[in-house]
């Protein structure tokens, strides 16, 4: 009894010491740390509508069909432009629909305002691809049925791209590949309130 109560008494004894050692060297420091401060997080929202809200009719095939207003933040180093894709995976169609596509933002401009001309040229820099309705500038939300998501998608990139003002989503997606340095995100819904297909 003797030699087990022994047994026990050193057992616990080097349970406590290996609690109270100071953790190994080898451990990484946390990241911020390594850094000196935490890197920003690229963020985008609109004044028009919260995240996984719903879209005004304004912006929509039901409304006057003008684009919400856009403003991000935490822009992260080595940024030189910003790309943005609106897109409807929802959509009764392969793939979905994509509704914005501008590239070429420069790292100066943080916010798109209300109403933004169907223009190849945004004011302040930036171009405007072709939507699915094979037009320049935004398309707004115009669902034939049930509340659809509309996924606005703001990447950050390290390089301006050698687009014409006829690149589409897949065109753009694939000039951006290996150039990507951050990305938000912004969900809005929509479900139609009158019979207006689209």
């Amino acid at each position: 009894m003797t030699l087990v109560k022994d047994f026990t008494s050193r057992l616990l004894a080097g349970v406590a010491l290996a609690l109270l050692a100071p953790a190994p060297a080898f451990l990484p420091a946390p990241a911020s740390n390594l850094r000196g401060k935490e890197t920003p997080m690229l963020q985008l929202k609109s004044s028009a509508f919260q995240a996984e809200g719903n879209i005004p009719s304004r912006f929509t095939c039901e409304g006057s069909d003008t684009s919400p207003e856009l403003a991000w933040s935490g822009v992260p180093e080595g940024t030189k432009t910003f790309a943005l894709i609106v897109h409807d995976p929802d959509a009764p169609r392969a793939g979905g629909w994509t509704h914005w596509v501008i590239f070429n933002i420069p790292v100066t401009v943080n916010h798109i305002a209300e109403n933004a001309p169907k223009d190849a040229r945004l004011p302040g820099g930036g171009v405007q691809g072709l939507n699915d309705g094979g037009r320049q500038g935004y398309m707004g939300p115009c669902p034939p049925s049930g509340t659809h998501r509309y996924y606005f998608r703001l990447f950050a990139l390290d390089t301006n791209l050698g687009l014409q003002e006829t690149a589409k989503k897949a065109d753009l997606e694939k000039a951006m590949q290996g150039h990507v340095v951050a990305q938000a995100e912004l969900m809005g819904r929509y479900k139609k309130g009158s019979s207006k297909a689209a």
